[in-house]
């Protein structure tokens, strides 16, 4: 290859160990460091992540993609590097608008908001967090106004989260939902609720760590390639298919919610760990479409997880670390996890009333980002959506507003991607099972093994080489479409219910 080529390799290397830095430091903030450290880490962390971000929007690099785009050069390449200048002169075009002093303030904020949220809501106190969700959202403004400059706001937003995506096709696809799933939901909440006190009585948290260890395992997570921590919110974060990391939060009363976030945050991990390690470094590596992400996840969670037939082969295993089980039946144990009810908090949710959390926050942010809502009068427009939605209403912040980090560190226009994600899954289900048969026998038979592999094949492994609507059309061979969810949900929980 040319001296060129020898040289911009070269180059992202050194782009990659700043970012592994400022990727370390961001796990040790969220997981070990004590309150008294976090202001030293804060302080690293701007300094690397900036040093990346001066590295990655440098003349010298643009010189060289530049060079590299050009036919003598470009068609020399592979198909993976071809992609990857394509993708980094994209990135660079856009970043390169953002001034240098900006981007710190802005690494530095996300560091100190994202501590301030942890603060209030632990001391369930909205006041503590309000001036620095105020500056996100003004910074966020700002930020886009560089990077997208000519675009609003919020659609720039919802596209660097699910690129090709905007708010006129959300709001189909959550009507569609809508439509559906409010007359749904009706019935079932009709119905007698299932309640197993067992599910809701002190689960040791020693042993829902060695519950998730037990999930992790069983759904194919790579221990030589993954790590696992404890934070207040879980999350995954990765440094390369070689080192992907998952955090848990153990209840001590709700053993359920670590459970699903383990198999959630485990979807996630097992994603990244079977991207083509080729693309490790590189921006065709790790993948970027949050809704894309997200439908891996949720689809470990409630099309697997929430099948009876995934416990068939592990439910001994878990009675034995949930003794509190031992009396309780694998039926009566389906029912209570597929129990539909309107509930606070987002990450504890059935799948189907989680759709109307999403909507939520997806018109929350619409509100804020397009009609100019005050920060200070969030918590009562979130309460005000909560009773619209679940016909419930917070009884403080902490379950209320601030319930979620996401908007502390500037991601808004994420939210969407989660019921994306689930609407994905829809579709996926109905070719997986063309393709490989039954998802309840497959389950059942303790073959998941297969399931995974499928979509390391058919997802996993492209990384971020296909846009959301390539991967759209390459697996399910017809556009997004809602209704392949509502069909689950419908045949599900009318089995369930009895409806």
């Amino acid at each position: 290859m040319s001296q060129l080529f020898e040289d911009f390799k070269k180059y992202l290397h050194e782009v990659n160990v700043y970012d592994h830095v400022t990727t370390l430091l961001y796990w040790d903030m969220r997981t070990d460091t004590p309150k008294l450290g976090q202001q030293d880490h804060i302080d690293a962390l701007t300094e690397f992540s900036t040093k990346s971000f001066k590295m990655s929007t440098s003349p010298k690099l643009g010189e060289m993609l530049d060079a590299l785009s050009k036919p003598e050069e470009y068609n020399a390449l592979d198909e993976t590097y071809q992609f990857i200048v394509h993708r980094m002169k994209l990135d660079f075009d856009r970043n390169k608008r953002i001034p240098a002093d900006f981007y710190e303030a802005y690494v530095r904020e996300q560091a100190e908001s994202g501590n301030a949220w942890e603060a209030a809501k632990n001391a369930s106190d909205f006041s503590i967090f309000a001036p620095h969700l105020k500056k996100m959202v003004e910074m966020t403004k700002e930020m886009t106004g560089y990077t997208d400059p000519g675009i609003e706001t919020y659609d720039a937003l919802l596209n660097q989260f699910e690129e090709g995506m905007d708010s006129a096709t959300i709001d189909r696809l959550f009507d569609d939902l809508k439509k559906e799933l409010i007359p749904l939901v009706d019935k079932i909440t009709a119905k007698p609720k299932p309640y197993v006190p067992a599910l809701h009585s002190y689960a040791d948290p020693d042993s829902q760590k060695k519950i998730q260890k037990l999930l992790l395992d069983y759904i194919g997570f790579n221990w030589d390639a993954g790590a696992v921590g404890e934070t207040e919110h879980p999350f995954t974060l990765n440094f390369s298919s070689k080192d992907v990391r998952v955090t848990n939060h153990y209840y001590d009363t709700e053993p359920l919610f670590a459970l699903f976030s383990s198999i959630h945050e485990g979807g996630h991990a097992i994603f990244e760990q079977n991207v083509n390690p080729a693309y490790d470094h590189t921006v065709a590596g790790s993948c970027r479409y949050m809704g894309i992400h997200e439908s891996q996840s949720r689809f470990y969670e409630n099309i697997l997880g929430r099948n009876k037939n995934f416990w068939i082969p592990i439910y001994d295993q878990l009675k034995e670390l949930l003794p509190q089980l031992k009396d309780v039946s694998l039926d009566e144990f389906y029912r209570e996890i597929n129990c539909v009810q309107n509930s606070m908090i987002r990450t504890d949710a059935d799948e189907v009333t989680y759709c109307f959390h999403i909507i939520l926050r997806y018109e929350m942010e619409k509100t804020i980002f397009r009609e100019n809502v005050p920060v200070e009068d969030l918590p009562a427009l979130w309460n005000q959506k909560m009773q619209e939605y679940l016909k419930i209403t917070p009884q403080n912040d902490a379950e209320g507003i601030l319930q979620d980090m996401h908007w502390s560190d500037g991601s808004f226009g994420y939210f969407p991607s989660y019921l994306l994600g689930s609407i994905y899954d829809g579709m996926y289900l109905e070719v997986l099972e063309k393709d490989l048969g039954s998802v309840d026998t497959l389950l059942a038979d303790g073959k998941i093994g297969e399931i995974t592999k499928w979509l390391n094949e058919k997802i996993h492994r492209y990384g971020s080489t296909r846009t959301p609507e390539e991967m759209i059309d390459a697996v399910c061979h017809k556009p997004v479409s809602a209704e392949p969810l509502i069909r689950y949900f419908k045949k599900k929980y009318t089995e369930v219910y009895d409806l």
